[in-house]
């Protein structure tokens, strides 16, 4: 089922007769049991203002269609959202309103925080057919819930969003890459850690064990970043890595494979996101025992590959962070959660909200990943 206004879609949701499955482009291969309900047709940007940094736009916009408006004002999406098409082997368009629904956030989150922090306002469609607005174009204090906030990272199941505002930032004039070679798991969080507590706005840092290869953005102006890159590299010095600089187009382009976790493109295996603190991230590595993995956010963010059917959270045990299960197998699904099960405080909150904002628990259901 397709719906292309707003009206529409409070229609559809108020006249459902049971679960639906809420959809955007589908390019995450997820979808919960009961009517698929697509709201791609909801596209299309409303209002832009370059100067005052903000977008509003319809849920089911391409994502790539709100990059190409931005590019041509020298503007981005500052928390660079993750491509999953080729990690998942899927197809369709990434959508705005699935970044925002799922906070899909890249590299850059650790340094300028998540997309969640970006949205503006929203528009959607609660479990009971009701149109909601909340937020503006413009930053604000909310008494209340904060339902900007909220449904950012909801995965649609508390509404279906119709229309999202959002903030803007310009491109930077230029961009480079430290490379630190050499570096085993520990030493190069230890890295990582002193890189980003340092003054010079370090905007990614990455480890890729497999090519023993340490990663860390800056960005700016032209002078800023050759200074601070000078001053990095000093400062790093005494871990006895080997350096070496990439310019502004490799630089854009390893970062762009970090963030869509390129090197798992094609592979066999389960993948899993692990967030955890970065110190613990190491030994947190070490317990999955995994064929392959990576660190992103200075090791706040792990990406695992393991054997298919592989419980990771009964391996890894009690950490301060959850795991998240990316792609797997049917079988593997059916019997693992995709999400870190909830303490119990915590599902007796996401319940009432639940209760509150859709009552007749129609909206998404419990999320799957579905084969490719």
């Amino acid at each position: 089922m397709n719906v292309r206004t707003e009206t529409e879609l409070a229609e559809v949701i108020q006249n459902a007769a049971g679960p639906l499955s809420i959809r955007g482009g589908n390019t995450r291969g997820m979808a919960g049991p009961g009517t698929e309900l697509s709201v791609a047709g909801l596209s299309g940007i409303s209002f832009y203002e370059p100067g005052a940094l903000t977008l509003v736009a319809q849920a089911g916009t391409p994502l790539a269609e709100i990059e190409s408006v931005l590019a041509a004002q020298g503007q981005r999406l500052a928390f660079e959202p993750m491509d999953h098409r080729g990690l998942l082997g899927s197809t369709g368009a990434p959508t705005i309103g699935g970044i925002f629904a799922a906070n899909i956030s890249g590299p850059r989150r650790l340094a300028v925080g998540a997309a969640r922090d970006f949205l503006l306002g929203v528009r959607f469609v609660d479990g009971s057919g009701r149109i909601v607005k909340n937020g503006g174009r413009v930053m604000k204090n909310v008494t209340g819930y904060d339902l900007v906030k909220l449904m950012a990272g909801a995965h649609g199941r508390l509404g279906v969003l119709s229309e999202v505002s959002l903030k803007v930032l310009p491109v930077p004039e230029t961009s480079a890459t430290l490379c630190l070679s050499g570096l085993d798991d520990n030493p190069a969080v230890a890295v990582m850690a002193q890189a980003m507590t340092s003054p010079f706005e370090v905007t990614g840092a990455a480890h890729d064990p497999a090519q023993n290869k340490t990663m860390l953005r800056l960005e700016g102006f032209e002078p800023s970043v050759r200074y601070r890159l000078d001053r990095l590299r000093d400062l790093l010095a005494a871990s006895g890595a080997e350096q070496s600089v990439l310019d502004a187009a490799a630089s854009e382009a390893v970062w762009d494979a970090q963030r869509d976790v390129a090197a798992f493109h094609g592979t066999e295996g389960d993948v899993w996101r692990v967030h955890c603190r970065p110190t613990q991230a190491p030994g947190i590595a070490a317990r999955a025992a995994a064929e392959a993995h990576l660190y992103d956010w200075a090791g706040g963010l792990i990406w695992l590959r393991v054997a298919p059917g592989t419980d990771l959270r009964t391996r890894l045990g009690t950490y301060d962070g959850h795991a998240t299960l990316v792609r797997a197998g049917a079988d593997t699904r059916q019997t693992l959660p995709r999400q870190q099960p909830e303490p119990a405080g915590v599902a007796r909150l996401t319940a009432g909200l639940r209760a509150q904002f859709d009552p007749r628990g129609i909206l998404n259901g419990e999320l799957t990943e579905q084969p490719a």
